[in-house]
């Protein structure tokens, strides 16, 4: 009977699996993977097989376990369940080698027992996955969270000791100091309207509108200009050509224009310039931002569009602009890449389809 084959057997089966295993997977097995789930599966094989039941509950049980110990070491669900299938081949292969017939009874427990073993494995597994996504989701919303009130604080903080200053009656509103609360107050508002921005874009609540490109710049620039006061910067707007036209939602496109300009302002040598450009074909228009930041770090350039990535030594920010230049490009059905000018600066550009005036 099949019971007492497993159970003579047993070493020599868990062998077989072992090295099934080790053939095959990625990562590495680890001694656990064998010694703990493959005898456990065979003992509850043998009582269902010795009290004459089709299936064991236990083994639904443990597999719960076996699937919840894989996932914690890297296992995909598929190693998951052939785990289980090296159990069921080791068992048929020798079997046959030792001309040991299985009965059509014994048989059908032996499937029935590993259907709930891998139902059991993969239900936890999916589960236990599913969590740690919905965990890591949380954790870096609570990261982002972080960032952005740390880069509201100093801002209101720097906003408020330039107030106080200005206070005492000692300085003018229009000298340097009232420049310090201009820029504060025009880079919260900035902050505050990328985050509504980033709200919109996750909820998927987008509102699109046909627009002059110039009309956009214009907007652009007349901000900027304001917060590059008394920064030692100079803002370059070059005429745009007439009647060209893009489809976004321009609330969305003006936040993420703003962060490319920002780290321009940011990054840019002092007494340099930063230009804004836009160059318009058939088919597509790029708005381009170009700093004279003396080139970008070396690396992939890519890498400055994810989260938390920063260009350079200056660590102030939190590192989400571009991530989220990015998000807010491709959501208008465009894309945003930057290109390095060694020993001059660098230059972003967002690149979108150009559409018909209407």
């Amino acid at each position: 009977m099949l019971q007492d084959f497993v159970t003579v057997n047993r070493e020599e089966i868990i062998r077989r699996c072992r090295t099934k295993v080790a053939m095959r997977s990625i990562p590495p097995p680890t001694k656990a993977e064998i010694d703990h789930g493959v005898p456990v599966f065979l003992d509850q094989l043998v009582s269902a097989l010795r009290l004459g039941l089709t299936s064991n509950p236990e083994i639904a049980e443990s597999a719960v376990q076996h699937g919840h110990d894989l996932l914690r070491q890297g296992f995909s669900v598929s190693q998951v369940v052939h785990d289980y299938g090296d159990v069921c081949q080791s068992i048929t292969e020798l079997a046959g080698e030792v001309d040991e017939p299985i009965n059509t009874d014994d048989f059908r427990t032996l499937n029935r027992c590993l259907d709930e073993a891998i139902a059991g494995a993969v239900t936890e597994f999916g589960r236990e996955q599913n969590q740690d996504t919905l965990d890591g989701e949380s954790a870096r919303e609570s990261e982002r969270l972080g960032y952005l009130a740390h880069e509201l604080r100093n801002l209101v903080n720097t906003a408020i000791f330039a107030f106080e200053v200005l206070k005492t009656g000692n300085v003018g509103i229009a000298g340097s100091t009232g420049a310090v609360l201009q820029r504060s107050l025009i880079g919260l508002q900035a902050l505050i309207g990328r985050a509504l921005a980033e709200v919109r874009l996750t909820r998927g609540q987008q509102h699109r509108e046909t627009f002059l490109v110039s009309e956009f710049i214009g907007e652009l620039a007349q901000s900027a200009s304001m917060e590059i006061r008394g920064r030692n910067v100079e803002l370059r707007a070059l005429p745009v050509e007439n009647g060209v036209a893009i489809a976004a939602d321009r609330q969305v496109l003006l936040a993420v224009v703003r962060n490319l300009l920002q780290n321009a302002f940011k990054f840019t040598r002092p007494g340099t310039s930063v230009t804004l450009r836009v160059g318009a074909g058939v088919e597509r228009v790029l708005i381009e931002v170009e700093d004279e930041c003396g080139g970008l770090p070396s690396g992939n350039a890519t890498e400055l569009f994810r989260p938390f990535e920063q260009r350079g030594a200056d660590r102030t920010g939190m590192g989400l602009g571009l991530a989220f230049s990015r998000w807010g490009a491709e959501a208008n059905n465009g894309r945003i890449y930057a290109r390095s000018l060694p020993g001059r600066g660098c230059v972003f550009t967002l690149d979108l389809p150009r559409v018909a005036q209407t």
